[in-house]
């Protein structure tokens, strides 16, 4: 394939994507990573905290300057509005990070570019963007006790964050490649990355 690929990586909560990222990071692809950016935007200076501040006010401010998550977080709960009003500010601030990052990784020449995107199947608005979609994929029922044993969450939380996530068979439709990480080692799963690597130039 010419020039630079471009990769979609997602899978649900526990199934390993990070680690994939990571991995595909080290051989060499250049990647974006929606949430990082995101957290960066909300910490304290960061540039969606003015419009922030106008849109729900000083008090989901802390006094370092970031967004107060927990407060954000009772609102939304309570106000499902205000969740949209949100997204509605850090979205296109996102988007606009993710494709200058982009555009700077195609100009150096690099061979390889993943984006790292936990709402790619439900943005819509991706596919049409990339030369692959690769999905990091388990059951549900290995994604409950990975994100229990790894953040000390109940199972009733865990549940509630996977129903929230576009359901796994909407995921595996949406991809053109599958790493099954369930009964796979670590090197096991290491080895297939290095071949899909491979792949993309790496």
């Amino acid at each position: 394939m010419p020039g630079t690929v471009l990769v979609g990586l997602t899978g649900g909560i526990g199934s390993g994507k990070s680690t994939v990222s990571q991995m595909l990071a080290a051989r060499g692809a250049i990647v974006i990573d929606a949430d990082a950016i995101s957290r960066s935007l909300t910490a304290s200076g960061g540039d969606a905290i003015a419009a922030i501040a106008d849109q729900f006010g000083h008090g989901f401010i802390t006094p370092e300057g970031a967004l107060d998550r927990v407060r954000m977080r009772d609102l939304a709960y309570n106000d499902p509005g205000a969740k949209q009003r949100l997204e509605a500010i850090i979205h296109p601030l996102v988007g606009q990070a993710t494709q200058q990052q982009a555009s700077n990784a195609i100009e150096s020449g690099k061979p390889c570019i993943v984006f790292d995107i936990p709402l790619l199947v439900e943005s819509g608005h991706w596919r049409s963007r990339l030369h692959r979609v690769m999905v990091v994929d388990c059951s549900e029922e290995i994604q409950i006790e990975r994100v229990m044993a790894r953040n000390g969450l109940p199972r009733t939380d865990v549940e509630k964050i996977i129903a929230a996530q576009a359901r796994r068979i909407q995921r595996l439709a949406a991809a053109d490649i599958v790493i099954h990480n369930q009964g796979l080692s670590f090197d096991g799963l290491r080895s297939e990355v290095a071949q899909l690597a491979g792949c993309f130039g790496l």
